[in-house]
């Protein structure tokens, strides 16, 4: 007779042969099952350590390599639980899938709010603009963030966008657009890191329906008050360095985000020439702007103004550039009825009523792009001096009695 010590005689450790077990495990074994791996079914089994730590665990075959998956602890996952895991991983890895895969993908799933911010970085090289990526981030922060900020972002669907959406979308329709553009551009990006497979903001459109979109146009003195604006700012007690590039703006028939951060490095005054670089122009060329007899003058007195010491031409304060909506204050105080923008529409009634100079030239002064195809091949040159002649015109009709 052998004893029970006889090693020939000990309990097998390998896995026996014959059928594979199913459902092998009950919850009162499970709570007081002893030291080892005990097999359940589908490759899952209960792991007791030397310690008496009780965990799940189940061996797959993963694209013809042998893994080891580990399904939480005994206190965190009950039999049923680990069964109904195990019973997903394995129909997933003869689907061709990897469960260790998926599991690292859920466990590092960022939030929207989170996938936004990388969206929203990884854009910021792009973005002309330096305020560009707040404002691209403030819209999402204010009515997406609030219910799926905290989502994963591989769990966003349609229903939460429309919920995002249908408050705004008629009532502010230029901002729901831009929210839903925002919102497409970061569910896009994971569906590019295959973090989801699909983009909810695809689906809303028939749902939301059409905007019906009142068309504003820019507010826009008519040319001949432009004189007397210029005159009423220049008498008034704004801040010197607003009032500048106000005057400089009008002059120029620039955009007012180009004279905000026009830089002295864009001067040349021997030249009489403002070079915008591509990166500071809405059409991404670069632009060349002819400088009046009285541009220049402003130039001198704003560099006096802040002893040239800074990169910037116009400062609202020591070395710091103006306010967006300086400008806009100072105009609304003294009861000019334009924004900043709308002085380029000014100018442009101007240049076609009073003057005789060619559409061509009035357009290249005003940065446009030429939108037909065959004419912008043939249209290399900016025109330069005869835009010079153009701008010398305005600032003459500007200077003369209104």
């Amino acid at each position: 007779m052998h004893t029970v010590n006889d090693p020939a005689h000990s309990p097998r450790r390998t896995k026996p042969k014959g059928c594979h077990p199913d459902k092998a495990l009950s919850a009162p074994f499970v709570r007081s099952a002893p030291q080892g791996r005990h097999a359940d079914g589908n490759g899952l089994y209960l792991f007791v350590q030397p310690s008496g730590t009780r965990s799940w665990i189940q061996r797959l075959v993963v694209r013809g390599r042998r893994r080891e998956l580990g399904l939480g602890s005994v206190r965190l996952v009950s039999l049923a639980e680990a069964r109904e895991k195990a019973l997903v991983n394995r129909k997933l890895a003869r689907e061709g899938g990897d469960p260790l895969a998926e599991k690292r993908r859920a466990e590092a799933m960022p939030s929207f709010s989170e996938a936004a911010m990388r969206v929203q970085e990884q854009k910021r090289a792009g973005w002309r603009s330096r305020s560009h990526a707040q404002t691209w981030l403030s819209g999402l922060q204010r009515y997406a963030f609030p219910r799926i900020g905290k989502m994963p972002v591989s769990e966003v669907s349609s229903a939460d966008v429309l919920e995002i959406l249908s408050p705004i979308w008629h009532v502010k329709p230029d901002m729901a657009g831009k929210l839903r553009q925002h919102m497409r551009a970061v569910l896009e990006w994971a569906v590019a890191m295959e973090l989801r497979l699909d983009n909810p903001c695809d689906r809303v459109g028939p749902v939301l329906g059409p905007q019906h979109k009142v068309v504003e146009h820019m507010r826009a003195l008519p040319h001949r008050k432009v004189g007397a604006a210029i005159r009423t700012v220049r008498a008034s007690t704004g801040a010197p360095g607003v009032k500048l590039a106000f005057e400089f703006l009008v002059l120029t028939a620039a955009r007012w985000g180009e004279v905000r951060w026009a830089e002295w490095s864009e001067i040349d005054r021997d030249e009489g020439v403002w070079t915008l670089p591509a990166k500071r122009t809405k059409a991404n060329r670069r632009h060349r702007v002819p400088l009046c007899g009285r541009a220049l003058e402003i130039l001198e007195a704003a560099r006096a103004l802040g002893d040239g010491a800074g990169p910037l031409v116009f400062t609202g304060r020591p070395g710091r550039a103006i306010e967006e909506k300086q400008l806009r204050r100072l105009l609304g105080k003294h009861k000019i009825a334009a924004v900043p923008h709308g002085f380029r529409s000014s100018f442009r009634d101007w240049a076609a009523e009073e003057t005789d100079h060619p559409r061509e030239v009035i357009e290249a002064a005003l940065a446009h792009v030429v939108r037909n195809r065959v004419e912008a091949a043939y249209a290399r040159s900016d025109l330069f001096e005869r835009r010079r002649r153009l701008m010398d015109d305005w600032a003459g009709y500007l200077a003369g009695p209104s």
